[in-house]
């Protein structure tokens, strides 16, 4: 299965490095192809090709539309980077670092109208819907950036509205990658969107396992420092679930806590992580990912396709959620 997928990603990379950007302005293409340059594990054009071979299509059909949706992530990354100040990206510096904001934006608004682009070559009879798919999911996304910026204001988000967000902000691309794959193969309807909910509920599974590896993760596996999001004061699952169970000493802990960035790193990790222990916050994440995860697959037992053909997604998502089955 991994050979396969390998195979997946260098046709992706090749395709990306190959784009062939025009010559002036400069300033406006080269922090586009520095974005795109500098890596990722493509997982969303890989699932556009996946699902396009699950339904016997031609891969060089979905190539473009694959390249597209890979760019218009990029693009939502390279403003998220800009709006959260952040420095680095991939362990290089960030657009607007080498270059600056307002390039970064004008190169972002590039990037949109290029993935669109890429993403509407597709035969003419398949224009509509998968032009439908991408700009809903294009919307979407940015409903879902403007929820995660609001709810950094506010200490009275619920799991609900949280779910909601996630869902919006990182799941639906998930299911429009796959969706758009199975609309060029020429799956029928009712398929293809159970492959869409594959996809959505996946990405829902995916994001609180990132959110809890952010607290109880190995950083040597994860990639990262542990306890960012604690530090960062970051509405994730974990810090929502943990305001509402928290009573007593506890809820006077996380209220003294959380806001406050006058203590020493290692103390407000300790202490959160301690209450989110002491209120189960821990394992109510961990079932929730789980229930998530198990919808994702009963959405993949509706796909009507010999079981062979089902593996290499269903060990993607085996891989994504760091299992061993």
């Amino acid at each position: 299965m991994e050979k396969q997928s390998t195979q997946y990603l260098e046709m992706i990379n090749e395709a990306l490095a190959g784009i062939k950007y025009p010559q002036t302005p400069e300033s406006l293409y080269a922090p586009v192809s520095y974005e795109l340059s500098l890596g990722g594990k493509r997982i969303r054009p890989v699932l556009t090709l996946m699902a396009c071979e699950l339904f016997g299509g031609d891969l060089q059909q979905a190539l473009k539309p694959a390249m597209g949706i890979e760019i218009f992530h990029n693009f939502t990354l390279l403003h998220d980077d800009v709006m959260d100040h952040a420095d680095m990206r991939r362990n290089k510096p960030t657009v607007h670092k080498v270059w600056d904001e307002n390039h970064a934006i004008l190169s972002g608004d590039a990037m949109q109208i290029l993935a669109t682009q890429y993403v509407a070559q597709v035969a003419p009879r398949l224009l509509p819907q998968v032009l439908e798919t991408f700009l809903k999911t294009a919307i979407e996304i940015c409903e879902g950036q403007q929820l995660d910026m609001d709810f950094e204001t506010r200490n009275d988000v619920t799991a609900n509205e949280y779910l909601n967000m996630i869902r919006l902000k990182t799941a639906v691309l998930l299911g429009c990658a796959l969706k758009t794959g199975a609309i060029i193969a020429g799956a029928p309807v009712a398929q293809a969107a159970s492959l869409y909910r594959f996809g959505e509920n996946l990405g829902m599974a995916f994001q609180l396992q990132d959110d809890y590896l952010d607290v109880y993760g190995d950083p040597a596996v994860f990639g990262k420092k542990i306890g960012g999001d604690i530090l960062n004061d970051k509405k994730t699952y974990l810090l929502i679930e943990a305001l509402q169970q928290a009573q007593g000493d506890d809820l006077a802990l996380l209220n003294r806590y959380v806001g406050n960035s006058d203590v020493a790193p290692e103390e407000k990790i300790e202490a959160i992580t301690g209450v989110y222990n002491r209120t189960g916050t821990d394992k109510r994440c961990m079932e929730k990912m789980e229930t998530y995860y198990r919808a994702a697959l009963s959405c993949m037992d509706e796909i009507l396709v010999p079981e062979d053909r089902k593996l290499p997604l269903l060990a993607l998502a085996s891989e994504m959620m760091k299992r061993d089955h």
